[in-house]
């Protein structure tokens, strides 16, 4: 598979899973990387594996993600690939809800991706090039009980994405969504084994990541659902 050309990448809302499969798979391809989380100490490993750069930053806050642009341009040169890998959530019943907590979910979810996006597109419309990534879920297309949070902030991101990719992509800018459609493997969430492979594999979803990058522009695609062989939907 060819390379995608892309140089420098931000990854918002960095952690250890997703993230940091996306992050080891950019820097093996010569990608230099920026991490970005609320809370950077737990990525100290990660950065060390990368060569990445670590930065903290609220994506919640318009300043701040501001700042963290300029940050990152300093340091890497403007990114031209940028992944959005943020959620929040608030589970309970509808009539439990603290406001307060709904609003902050849909706040992480659905606007920090657009005050991401939104910094990202005005780096990339003067080059004419450059990729958006949204990471979405199972929510973003299907609202679950007990989950109204969640689901409207997902919801919310897809629909951005969509917009975004109309807009933007006539530009040279490629958006996609990702619907990660499942549980994701980790330490901490192995699969039984009586179930081999019935959860992502992060490395796994990442490489659909890259071939997506790798797409040609007479054939983009603005939204990837990836799941495991046996779920049902």
């Amino acid at each position: 598979m060819t390379h995608p050309g892309y140089r420098s990448a931000l990854i918002v809302g960095a952690g250890a899973g997703l993230s940091a499969s996306l992050a080891r798979l950019f820097a093996a391809n010569d990608v230099t990387v920026a991490l970005a989380a609320r809370r950077t100490d737990k990525l100290a490993a990660l950065a060390a594996e990368t060569s990445a750069s670590l930065h903290a930053c609220d994506a919640t806050q318009p300043d701040a993600v501001e700042k963290l642009f300029a940050d990152v341009e300093e340091r890497w040169g403007a990114p031209d690939l940028v992944v959005y890998n943020a959620s929040g959530r608030a589970r309970g019943p509808l009539i439990s809800l603290a406001a307060a907590e709904v609003a902050q979910a849909m706040a992480v979810s659905a606007f920090g991706g657009f005050l991401v996006s939104q910094q990202a597109a005005r780096r990339m419309l003067p080059l004419g090039r450059g990729a958006i990534m949204l990471t979405g879920a199972t929510a973003s297309v299907k609202g679950f009980a007990l989950s109204s949070a969640f689901a409207m902030g997902k919801f919310a991101l897809r629909g951005l994405a969509q917009s975004m990719a109309r807009e933007l992509a006539p530009k040279g800018i490629h958006v996609a969504h990702f619907v990660i459609d499942g549980g994701i493997r980790s330490a901490a969430r192995p699969d039984p084994e009586e179930r081999p492979d019935s959860t992502l594999d992060p490395d796994a979803i990442a490489q659909t990541y890259w071939a997506t990058l790798c797409q040609h522009r007479s054939a983009w695609s603005w939204e990837i659902e990836v799941r495991p062989w046996v779920e049902n939907f």
